[in-house]
């Protein structure tokens, strides 16, 4: 008889040195990787989470016996396959195991085909265990990962590598992004997967700064509690919400945090040092906002040692319809509902509308499409809809962008994925209002 190759490891338990050979030999011969024990107490030091394959083990035997030896391995982890083997007086015995969860017993004396079967489905039962496990730690990771980050085209795979090789660099990260794009999710990623996780992660809204107390909220008072938001962040990660947007006397102090790990409270002469790693995000390219006077070079170039620029839904309209189906499933199942259809007046406003309010728009629409309020949802596309050489110039655009954005503003790149030749190219841009640097 022939078996096929197993799928994990098993531990025979027997303090029967003949048994315990015997049926050693017969499991290696059916290729099993088989670990013998003469005692149960030495075969749980070897049996941890996850486990990846099947126990067997005698009922009778001193110290522990088989039954409290399920027992022990049903708290380790209940989907763990376990097989008795049983004495003819011990099938009783077996019968109410299998009713608390094991998964076979066998009477001795067994013929070697029988316990091979049955491990080899137990296996088989574990690969599926471990696999469906595998798949729900996926999904669990994937909604912590809110919607925003949903998508495959390439510069949504590209963002998601990225993001997952910063989270482990302890650096300084500058992410830009227009609104609704997500870019505090992105933060907390970063947080998340780093080394501080588990740390503080305090996010502080530089435009919501009450302008007389902002220092206060930042960098704390002496006396006061509780400390500053800094000194609270201190071992974790401190999101600098819309940068741009924060006063340019605070914008100095904040460039002596980042440098010396320094904080000097309000009214107070000695720093407080702090460990903490500084994210920071801005709606717009900060370089503009230097080369105009509003943000501190130096500061700018403290925190932009990685930079990460989240795409607008317009220049990745592949993604619209599946974050769109996400969202609707997701407001269906919260308000209780049915999932609606997608209707042709959805389908042509997702294409054509420019979403200029990004994920959070579009999540926004989408429940409205779940809840019914279609009219409400597309009241764009009404009399004041956009006739058809204005909606070919919009599909037009977002396509040229898209490819922009995927090439990274190479021109040449860009001209042979378009397939159009290069004054034709340049003519679009200039028409559409394209500026290509924007996209290096």
């Amino acid at each position: 008889m022939t078996f096929p190759t197993p799928i994990g490891s098993v531990i025979f338990v027997d303090d029967d040195p003949v048994v315990r050979c015997a049926t050693v030999q017969s499991l290696e011969l059916a290729d099993i990787d088989v670990r013998p024990f003469e005692s149960a107490r030495e075969a749980l030091t070897n049996i941890e989470r996850p486990f990846n394959g099947v126990v067997v083990s005698d009922i009778r035997m001193p110290d522990i016996d088989g039954l409290e030896f399920f027992k022990a391995v049903h708290q380790i982890d209940p989907a763990i396959p376990f097989i008795l083997i049983t004495g003819h007086g011990d099938v009783p015995m077996a019968v109410n195991a299998l009713r608390d969860g094991a998964d076979d017993f066998i009477p001795k004396p067994f013929a070697s085909g029988h316990l091979i079967a049955s491990i080899q489905r137990g296996l088989e039962r574990r690969r599926l265990e471990l696999d469906n496990r595998a798949l729900r730690t996926m999904v669990d990771e994937s909604s912590r990962i809110d919607s925003v980050l949903l998508g495959e085209t390439p510069a949504m795979v590209s963002l998601r590598e990225a993001i997952e090789q910063v989270a482990r660099a302890d650096v300084q990260v500058l992410i830009e992004g227009e609104t609704g794009v997500g870019k505090e999710l992105v933060a907390l990623m970063l947080h998340r997967n780093s080394r501080r996780r588990g740390q503080p992660f305090i996010n502080i809204a530089c435009g919501a700064l009450p302008h007389e107390t902002a220092a206060r909220h930042l960098f704390g008072s002496v006396g006061a509690t509780p400390p500053g938001q800094i000194v609270q962040a201190n071992r974790g990660t401190l999101l600098l919400d819309e940068i741009d947007r924060l006063d340019p006397v605070l914008q100095q102090n904040m460039l002596r945090v980042i440098e010396d790990h320094e904080v000097v409270e309000v009214g107070g002469r000695h720093p407080v040092t702090v460990d903490i790693r500084v994210i920071a995000t801005a709606r717009d390219d900060l370089s503009a906002a230097v080369n105009a006077g509003r943000f501190r070079e130096d500061l700018y170039y403290a925190i932009n040692v990685i930079r990460l620029r989240i795409p607008p839904l317009r220049e990745r309209r592949a993604d619209i319809p599946l974050l769109f189906a996400h969202f609707v499933d997701g407001a269906a199942t919260q308000l209780r509902r049915k999932p609606v259809p997608m209707t042709d007046a959805v389908r042509c406003h997702l294409i054509e509308h420019d979403w200029p309010g990004n994920v959070r728009e579009l999540k926004s629409f989408a429940f409205k499409s779940a809840v019914g309020f279609e009219g409400l949802a597309v009241q764009a596309r009404d009399d004041n809809a956009p006739n058809l050489p204005e909606r070919v110039g919009r599909f037009e655009a977002s396509v040229i962008r898209s490819v922009l954005a995927e090439c990274g503003g190479n021109a040449a790149e860009a001209l042979v994925r378009l397939g159009i030749p290069r004054k034709t190219f340049y003519d679009k841009l200039h028409r559409h209002g394209i500026d290509i640097a924007s996209f290096r």
